[in-house]
């Protein structure tokens, strides 16, 4: 880690990449994989920034992550035996981050699932139930597996009493709907695949509780509290103290996480019309419909990266969203601050972007709002990313591409540390 000794002095050609935080080898929890997610924050990253905090002289007890997503640094926390708080906009999000940081007795999650597979083979629907189902739902999903998906749906509600265990079983179910959808494989956007086959919506169903059954298995249990809540951590009041934040913030121009989960936001009844979760996400460009643009409250970086895009004739809807990104999390970083302990660490995972030939950087804005809060000791690393769901090019139109030969972007992300 290199130490920033102020903004304007920070030259980011003298960054490498820092080995030590690329990819790990150590397997990770099976728990981790139970159920996708777009960019999701790699296991070894949580566990790295616990012992980097503590070589820096941080006495963790509670660890928070104010973009949980779908909750790795909470599963990573409670496999150490912190305490943790998280929070996440995004509903979807928080019912993965609660099912995977759970405890539960494995016994008591085998008879819930065979009480489900008995109750799957009773259910009748309504000859007319596809005709009467969402319309958007309609559009993803066959009647054949619509009817087959439904059946389980209504087994799980009818079978699992515990607030947990019905989470789990949410959370599996959620996590086969992408296969068993139109929704073209490997996709990071909705995109339909015409072509597409139809897959066993229960033999799916069954490996997934299988699979949960693995990893409740590798878990070792522990006396930790686990605290999740599905709120935009702009609007928490009652912010807790702790000792260290690991956390990775959105990447504005980048993913609409409501449209990517549309699926499991209309079958687990969140929302009848997705784009209504759209509202309030942080880098989402349908959060500044409203936002006017306010000079005074940019930082100097978030003023000249904003100047820029709009010299550059970009969308009017697309310079409002990164203002009104930087402005959020420079109100992020405020509250950070407000949430620690003295002598505790916050550690931010985020990468640099490109809107059209414009560079965004997150990082030196991210900083410079550090800066400006009276962070110290502030230190920033560079990593490579490597794999994932992340991809790392754009085709000359500016969107994402899975071709090599294209712009790269996405291919690297800063590390940073700072103190209270």
């Amino acid at each position: 880690m290199i130490s920033v000794n102020g903004i304007n002095n920070l030259d980011y050609n003298t960054i490498a990449v820092d080995e030590n935080w690329n990819d790990c080898e150590d397997t990770e929890l099976t728990m981790h994989t139970i159920h996708a997610y777009p960019a999701k924050f790699p296991a070894f990253m949580a566990s790295k920034a616990f012992a980097y905090a503590k070589i820096e002289g941080v006495n963790i007890g509670r660890v928070a992550d104010i973009f949980c997503g779908c909750g790795t640094v909470a599963l990573e926390a409670k496999n150490h035996c912190y305490q943790f708080w998280g929070c996440d906009i995004n509903p979807v999000a928080t019912l993965i981050a609660k099912a995977k940081s759970n405890e539960y007795e494995r016994l008591i999650f085998e008879q819930y699932y065979s009480q489900i597979l008995e109750k799957y083979g009773q259910i009748e629907l309504a000859p007319n139930v596809y005709a009467k189902a969402n319309e958007r739902l309609r559009y993803w999903f066959e009647e054949t597996t619509f009817c087959e998906l439904l059946k389980i749906y209504m087994a799980i509600g009818e079978v699992v009493t515990e607030e947990k265990y019905s989470e789990a079983f949410r959370c599996i179910f959620s996590s086969i709907l992408k296969a068993a959808s139109k929704w073209l494989n490997k996709s990071i956007k909705p995109q339909v695949d015409p072509n597409k086959q139809e897959i066993n919506v229960i033999k799916k169903f069954q490996s997934q509780c299988c699979k949960f059954i693995r990893a409740i298995n590798e878990i070792e249990e522990t006396d930790t509290n686990i605290e999740i809540n599905c709120e935009n951590f702009l609007d928490v009041d009652n912010l807790p103290l702790v000792d260290l934040i690991v956390t990775s913030p959105p990447y504005v121009t980048s993913y609409e996480y409501a449209d990517l989960h549309q699926l499991s936001s209309l079958w687990l009844g969140y929302a009848d019309d997705y784009r209504e979760l759209r509202k309030g996400s942080i880098g989402s460009v349908y959060n500044s419909n409203d936002f006017t643009i306010d000079f005074n409250k940019l930082n100097e970086t978030g003023k000249s990266i904003v100047k820029s895009l709009q010299e550059s004739d970009k969308a009017v809807s697309k310079v409002k969203s990164v203002a009104r990104y930087f402005v959020d999390m420079q109100d992020a970083v405020e509250k950070c601050g407000q949430m620690l302990n003295e002598n505790g660490m916050v550690f931010f995972v985020v990468g640099d972007t490109e809107y059209k030939g414009v560079k965004i950087q997150n990082s030196k804005h991210l900083i410079e709002a550090m800066e400006s809060n009276g962070y110290r000791d502030i230190k920033i690393a560079k990593r490579t990313i490597s794999k994932g769901i992340c991809v790392p090019y754009r085709d000359e139109k500016g969107k994402f591409s899975t071709d090599k030969s294209k712009r790269t972007v996405y291919h690297e992300e800063f590390i940073i540390s700072g103190r209270r």
